[in-house]
């Protein structure tokens, strides 16, 4: 005999619709947008974050900014420095510095890597997005070397015409 659900009881499938598509991980917290502008992203890694409570309702509420933000390894560790992640609305005197340095949580052979490739000149650590993965908080760091202005210009030019190309095709399919 199937079970037949009664009006009290409420359709999970309909529960999961209604929730925040951030907090599913369906979309990212927070975005460094100015991170592919100034810098030529490589290597890519994906690290947790060692945060408080209320840190992380914040960054579910979208409160969460890493446009200045950087990464260091230090004495065998990886911190995230200058992330932005706003006070939460409903916090007490317990609430969370918003600037503070956050410890980054990767593997000891992840870490050796990053020691080794930060070394070399003119690369730095730079974290491109926050994201939720099964309920915690997860941050892609990106080893990157910083461009010059001509490298901002080219990359500008390549996608305007990459743009003008696109739009031409469309044309030419259309007519």
């Amino acid at each position: 005999m199937a079970h037949v659900p009664t009006a009290t009881q409420q359709n999970p499938s309909r529960k999961a619709k209604e929730r925040d598509p951030v907090a599913m991980g369906g979309r990212d917290a927070a975005y460094n947008r100015a991170a592919s502008h100034n810098y030529f992203l490589t290597d890519r890694w994906e690290c947790g974050v060692a945060l408080r409570g209320t840190e992380v309702k914040s960054i579910r509420q979208g409160k969460a900014n890493l446009k200045d933000a950087y990464g260091l390894v230090k004495d065998g560790e990886a911190f995230l420095l200058n992330a932005h992640i706003g006070a939460f609305s409903h916090g007490n005197v317990m609430n969370h510095e918003e600037t503070r340095t956050r410890k980054l949580l990767l593997h000891k052979d992840e870490l050796r890597k990053l020691t080794i490739k930060t070394k070399e000149k003119g690369f730095t650590l730079i974290p491109t997005r926050l994201y939720f993965k099964g309920g915690r908080v997860k941050c892609e760091l990106a080893l990157a070397r910083g461009k010059q202005d001509w490298d901002k210009r080219e990359t500008e030019r390549k996608r305007e015409a990459d743009k003008e190309t696109r739009a031409a095709i469309a044309r030419s399919q259309r007519a």
